[in-house]
């Protein structure tokens, strides 16, 4: 019989855990998910991502990063790196990039909100890094650096 009540008794105690963590995770993900942004319908042909842009990242999927976002990408990597979330060669992918979008009115426009911290997807989600804790920041700076050098 003692062993049938401290089985009931782990049993219950595992259960109580496993509540709070799942209100834990929830609380994150709707602090994150403020921060995301869903804009119009998805447009999967303007996106031109790679295999990277379905990550998810503190329980949401990251924006989507192609040859139609370069200019957010830039400018994303910009703000990374002027708030030293990166270093190394961040810089130069940047530049790069950079040199892609020279008078291209919407890559130029999408640079200049990216080096704000808004990124924008063309999934037609944004996120904005400024609501995020620095590690989350971290993560999102690794996740577009890796995926704008497969754009150069």
């Amino acid at each position: 019989m003692h062993v049938r009540s401290t089985f009931v008794a782990l049993a219950l105690l595992a259960a109580g855990a496993s509540v709070q963590a799942n209100n834990l995770l929830d609380q994150l993900k709707e602090q994150a998910g403020a921060a995301v942004n869903s804009q119009g319908s998805s447009n999967n042909s303007s996106g031109g991502g790679s295999a990277l842009s379905n990550l998810s990242l503190g329980g949401f999927k990251m924006p989507a990063i192609g040859s139609s976002t370069i200019g957010s990408a830039a400018g994303v990597l910009e703000y990374c790196v002027k708030n030293n979330y990166l270093g190394g060669d961040a810089a130069s992918v940047k530049d790069k990039l950079l040199a892609k979008i020279t008078g291209q009115k919407k890559q130029e426009n999408d640079f200049a909100s990216g080096a704000k911290g808004l990124l924008k997807g063309g999934d037609g989600k944004s996120l904005n890094l400024k609501g995020l804790s620095s590690k989350v920041k971290e993560k999102a700076c690794d996740y577009v650096l890796k995926n704008a050098t497969s754009l150069i």
